[in-house]
């Protein structure tokens, strides 16, 4: 009876704090707001001081939208409901005691790691050293060196897998929590434990291995959550080109704060970076990163390239800097046709271009569309002539915003599933060419009637780069 009078009150606080909200939270909404504000925003030693059937929820709330950047209502709205449901790590957002105590860190030159439980997804040579590749980033700046072992206890131990899994934080299916590390210590200090159930790639599809594993590995060596939206150790996931990635500065000072900063080392000299190699046009299963128009002109950008189709020009290929210096990849891109403009997103920053030219007073910050500081970065974007609104795809989510206004459009974000049949639950690039949408999920593109709602065709994008 004491269970259903405390669930009873619960759910009373979360009705009490969306009155008034711009959102309506439905009763599964609330649930899952209570289940993470538990499992990342109470603090168990404050708690106990309190009444078991009434933890502050308001002041949870509060503590979270702080955290993330939100508006600080300590109301469940939307924009606090849809940084609930990212994909993020399991490790809580309260430095909690137990967790954290007297700034834990590995004494020993050389850590261990073994993994026990390989995923399926992806073969054990690729596992291999996507791991070695997460753990060098934090050995390349610290005086701390890796070692995989094969058998035996290694300091710190990884596996990948669904559900219960050995310890008391089971796993709670695909997009939810990703993975969970302990912090440095005996016995399970350091131990890694990866989601079976999520998609593992080494791509901007799905969840990719390298940036979840060294996320976990900051916490192995000791590094709490950042409120950085730029940092590795943000809780949520947001994909960033992984091509010579390097740790950001929050998280080079904290783990170097822990470790110190590596003076020297035996490794030997790295060869200069050559650069992207150039893609490869006639491929069937050929991803574009970004597609876009610009004067005429159809650009299509993978990697550190894009080609250039012309009705009189034919195709060609070019690097990004030669014709932008300031941008060396794009994720998402959209013409403006009526001002002549064209946007390029990267990350979190955006450039505008007349042409070859970059305007003036770029690269600026995503936030000036409108978007909350968890989204870290644009899939897609297309301009929709006809409605005068502008496309922007992140994720299994869209959001249109009004290029008359400049602003976003109330109710937004919607699902992409729902509000688009046919073309697929996420968007990799978006273009309209001679009055049809064209949107791609992977290597396979639809041909899409934008009034109409319904699909034309499915295509693969290479057929565009002259290839049947």
């Amino acid at each position: 009876m004491e269970h259903l009078i405390a669930l009873s009150l619960t759910l009373a606080v979360f009705l009490a704090l969306c009155d008034g909200a711009p959102t309506t939270a439905s009763p599964e909404d609330h649930h899952i707001a209570e289940a993470y504000l538990s499992k990342f925003y109470r603090d168990l030693n404050a708690t106990k001081f309190r009444s078991r059937m009434m933890p502050d929820l308001e002041d949870e709330l509060k503590a979270m939208q702080k955290f993330f950047g939100l508006e600080v209502t300590g109301k469940l709205d939307s924009n606090t409901l849809e940084t609930m449901k990212q994909p993020r790590c399991g490790v809580t957002d309260v430095a909690r005691y137990e967790h954290f105590q007297g700034r834990p860190r590995w004494k020993q030159s050389v850590v261990t790691y073994r993994i026990t439980e390989y995923t399926s997804q992806l073969s054990k040579r690729e596992v291999d050293a996507t791991i070695t590749n997460a753990f060098q980033l934090y050995s390349d700046i610290i005086p701390l060196d890796f070692k995989q072992i094969y058998s035996g206890t290694a300091d710190i131990m990884i596996l990948f897998k669904a559900g219960y899994h050995g310890d008391f934080y089971p796993f709670d299916g695909p997009t939810g929590v990703l993975a969970h590390a302990n912090a440095p210590g005996p016995e399970q200090g350091g131990d890694t434990h990866f989601d079976e159930d999520e998609r593992w790639t080494l791509s901007s599809r799905d969840i990719n291995l390298l940036l979840v594993a060294a996320h976990e590995f900051g916490h192995a060596l000791g590094l709490e959550h950042s409120n950085d939206p730029l940092a590795l150790m943000y809780p949520t996931y947001q994909y960033i080109n992984t091509n010579g990635y390097t740790l950001p500065r929050d998280d080079r000072l904290g783990v170097q704060a822990l470790y110190g900063v590596r003076t020297s080392t035996n490794k030997p000299e790295p060869k200069p970076n050559p650069g992207p190699s150039p893609p490869e046009p006639c491929k069937r299963d050929l991803v574009f990163d970004a597609v876009t128009s610009i004067r005429g002109e159809l650009y299509f950008f993978k990697n550190g390239y894009y080609w250039k189709k012309g009705y009189y020009s034919g195709l060609s290929m070019h690097e990004i800097k030669s014709t932008w210096p300031s941008i060396d990849s794009v994720d998402a891109g959209y013409e403006f046709s009526g001002r002549d403009i064209s946007f390029l997103f990267k990350g979190q920053q955006y450039w505008a271009v007349k042409g070859r030219t970059t305007l003036p007073g770029y690269p600026k910050p995503i936030t000036k569309f409108g978007f909350p500081t968890y989204v870290r970065k644009i899939d897609a974007a297309v301009y929709v002539k006809s409605t005068g609104h502008t496309l922007f795809f992140v994720g299994t989510k869209y959001w249109s915003f009004n290029e008359r206004t400049a602003q976003m459009d109330r109710g937004f974000p919607k699902t992409i599933r729902h509000h688009f049949p046919g073309i697929g639950s996420r968007v990799d690039a978006a273009f309209e060419n001679d009055g049809s949408l064209y949107f791609s999920e992977g290597s396979r593109q639809t041909e899409y009637n934008f009034i109409l709602r319904r699909v034309n065709r499915v295509l693969l994008n290479y057929g565009w780069l002259d290839c049947y």
